[in-house]
């Protein structure tokens, strides 16, 4: 089996990789040569010391003495002569990875390696199979910040070529496949939402009103006024967005039709709001609003995550007991 496979192979025609070896490597001294790689579809390494035919040849024993004739110190030169043993024969299933421009970049390179002589580069390069990328599987992008320390650590490596210990994580990244314990933590956030979604549904309204008050106090929302006497079931809530100055009106209701909403989308329209929102536990047949960038319909699922995003499941525990 190759290391990239595609089309026919693949369900709806992705592609997945299963790479033999997996390396990191730092494109020149503090990056210099990442750009023309990245650009040119190339890895270069350099020890320009080492003349590429001895290490062409593999003559490791002849390469780490080199190192050593250099001055470098017998735990330095088996590295180096590491790097460039890696370098020179791992074979085309290798995956090859490095940071730049704020992604991880991937790579298979075919095997042969080639002797550079021009001036300010590595002193070899082996050359991409078809480019560099820094998408997974489903074309999302692979940016730093979204991926774990225990892989954007090798970034700190210190030398120029070394192993990847979060192989198996960053294969799956790569592969667009969730870790085994992202997907039972999503399947067991989907349940805790439908939960939520339950209690919700069965709180008394002046909870109800109040759990909605509490969802907005945890975003920032401060209320300023309530509208309408306690024995309503439901209650206009005027709040202010502390940071933005934004003033919103919400209506909170257990249950309502499309005509409530209509109803509501035009009060919004004809006010002085800034933002608008219409809360409702129970929604009577396939809510719709209007595609108006400021007012917001929350119902059914939307409701639960947001309740659970403001951390408030077990405060709906203690209402439902």
């Amino acid at each position: 089996m190759t290391s990239l496979q595609n089309d026919e192979d693949v369900p709806h025609g992705r592609w997945w990789i299963e790479p033999t070896d997996v390396r990191y490597i730092k494109l020149g001294p503090g990056g210099a040569w990442v750009d023309r790689c990245l650009d040119e579809g190339l890895i270069e390494i350099g020890h320009h010391g080492v003349v590429h035919d001895l290490a062409n040849a593999g003559d490791w024993e002849a390469v780490r003495a080199h190192f050593v004739g250099q001055g470098a110190s017998p735990g330095k030169a088996s590295d180096f002569t590491r790097e460039l043993r890696d370098f020179y024969t791992l074979p085309d299933t290798t995956l090859w990875i490095t940071t730049a421009r704020g992604r991880l970049w991937w790579a298979f390179a075919e095997a042969g390696v080639e002797a550079v002589t021009e001036a300010g580069r590595g002193g070899r390069l082996r050359r991409v199979r078809g480019t560099w990328r820094a998408t997974d599987a489903d074309g999302g992008d692979l940016a730093l910040d979204s991926l774990s320390t225990r892989l954007t650590k090798v970034a700190g490596y210190r030398q120029t070529l070394c192993r990847v210990e979060a192989e198996d994580y960053l294969v799956r990244r790569i592969n667009a496949q969730p870790e085994p314990r992202v997907a039972e933590a999503m399947a067991a956030k989907e349940a805790l939402i439908t939960v939520a979604g339950s209690m919700i549904a069965n709180l008394h309204w002046r909870d109800f009103e109040l759990l909605t008050d509490l969802i907005f106090a945890s975003g920032g929302w401060r209320r300023v006024s309530a509208v309408g006497g306690a024995a309503q079931a439901d209650s206009d809530l005027v709040l202010e967005q502390a940071t933005t100055g934004e003033v919103a009106m919400v209506q909170v209701k257990s249950a309502a039709g499309q005509g409530v909403v209509d109803d509501y989308v035009q009060r919004f329209a004809d006010g002085p709001w800034d933002r608008g929102f219409l809360v409702c536990h129970t929604p009577m047949g396939n809510l719709r609003a209007p595609a108006l960038d400021r007012f917001h319909l929350w119902q059914g699922k939307t409701l639960a995550e947001q309740a659970v995003r403001a951390g408030l499941f077990d405060w709906l525990i203690a209402r439902c007991r």
